[in-house]
């Protein structure tokens, strides 16, 4: 299925539906379809983070979060991602996506998206995020509160922390070298 037609989809299902709290799971059901597969017939890795997209999607409109952004004259911006696969998904199997808030930092908010089948945790989409707004990026913990939200954040788990070291020292590298390049000016 097309993914304007899956995230039409996304916005119609929430549609009267109540808000949920800011640290709430979210659910959405779907299932694979042949534009999913890559030659190995399964879904494409870089699918999974497409559908995450659409989870994320609701999580925003169900906890309001976008509606607080859009107030705030901001916009959701991934800054990193990460992904597990456990088992393959085939054409055709329905499976759910469940989104939640894991924490968040000074600057970053961490959001994990378990794609479940059979009741089975078949991957695992990570990301770090921020909303930016006109004067750049909202403070988490500000936005987070602002939803109804706890004043701390949860800790976050190992993986979280050993994958954000990863991140910030990969962001390093990149600006050492682009310091180190001669201008193009």
């Amino acid at each position: 299925m097309n993914l304007w037609i899956r995230m039409l989809a996304v916005l119609l299902s929430v549609r009267g539906q109540p808000r949920v709290p800011v640290m709430h799971t979210t659910r959405i059901c779907s299932r694979v379809w042949p534009n999913d597969l890559d030659v190995n017939r399964h879904v494409n890795n870089g699918r999974y983070l497409t559908l995450a997209d659409l989870g994320r999607l609701d999580w925003f409109l169900r906890t309001g979060a976008l509606a607080q952004a859009r107030q705030q004259h901001a916009w959701p911006i991934v800054g990193d991602a990460i992904a597990k696969f456990r088992r393959d998904m085939k054409l055709f199997q329905r499976f759910t996506i469940e989104s939640r808030m894991l924490g968040w930092d000074d600057k970053w908010a961490f959001l994990e998206h378990r794609f479940i089948r059979e009741g089975r945790v078949i991957g695992i989409v990570g990301i770090r995020g921020l909303f930016r707004g006109r004067q750049g990026p909202l403070p988490p913990g500000e936005f987070i509160r602002a939803l109804g939200g706890p004043s701390q954040s949860p800790a976050l788990p190992d993986w979280v922390l050993d994958w954000y070291r990863g991140c910030e020292a990969i962001s390093g590298l990149l600006r050492a070298e682009e310091a180190a390049r001669p201008s193009n000016r």
